[in-house]
């Protein structure tokens, strides 16, 4: 499996943990109400909430819990402001990370990532210091059991798809960001299962982790997931598929 893929399904299995602890509806909370804030209310109009409110009923979030969210983005109820920053920088190895966080408080925010980071043998770089590394696709990821591969080759890329690739045991579906939507609802109209849909951060190179280094990365990973300023972690770490 690519490593962009390994981390993501990495992700969402722990994201299936977390939600059981609450961690997952606090994450998506945010975005919702930071998408409601930037570009409306309406999902129709708003394809960032259109994709928050998909991922959230795709976890079970309550109609209400959902509803006040955006309330609270388009000010309907009163919230909390959240920051939008984005930290770049390199853990062991020299692998390339990017941070997405949404935040009350930036001093907080960067003083609990940067410990993170030196915590596990990583630092904190400048901004752009490792972006260029990485292209912002939509990418949706289907087992080979559950589609033919031509039929999902040809639905894709008449939806708008860029690419479909064989991945080992599943297939993974590129779109550009714009086309993510298009891509996903027709494969939605036609029924087929897939494990993971998002619009991501696909390292262009990977960088392969060995022994202790894969170690303090899976540990840096998870301990970024767990702080509550962290919506979304991309890394162009490549790790043993037994130590995932």
């Amino acid at each position: 499996m690519s490593g962009h893929s390994k981390w993501a399904n990495i992700k969402h299995k722990k994201g299936k943990e977390d939600a059981k602890r609450g961690k997952v509806f606090t994450k998506l909370i945010k975005e919702i109400t930071v998408a409601a804030r930037m570009g409306g209310g309406d999902p129709n109009a708003n394809p960032r909430l259109r994709t928050a409110i998909a991922a959230a009923k795709s976890e079970n979030m309550p109609k209400d819990n959902l509803d006040r969210a955006i309330k609270k983005g388009t000010g309907e109820l009163e919230g909390v402001n959240y920051d939008e920053i984005v930290y770049e920088g390199y853990g062991p190895g020299g692998a390339a990370v990017i941070v997405e966080s949404l935040t009350d408080n930036k001093n907080r925010s960067i003083a609990d990532i940067r410990h993170i980071f030196n915590k596990w043998g990583g630092n904190i770089g400048s901004t752009g210091c490792v972006a260029w590394m990485f292209d912002k696709k939509g990418l949706i990821v289907v087992g080979k059991d559950d589609v033919d591969e031509d039929v999902l080759m040809e639905m894709a890329i008449e939806a708008g798809a860029e690419d479909v690739k064989d991945e080992d045991d599943s297939f993974e579906v590129l779109t550009a960001p714009e086309d993510f939507e298009a891509v996903k609802e027709a494969i939605d109209a036609a029924k087929i299962i897939y494990s993971l849909a998002e619009v991501t951060m696909i390292p262009q190179n990977m960088t392969r982790l060995e022994g202790g280094e894969a170690e303090k990365m899976i540990k840096m990973m998870d301990a970024l997931d767990e702080c509550d300023d962290v919506q979304t972690v991309h890394t162009n770490a490549d790790i043993p598929d037994d130590m995932a």
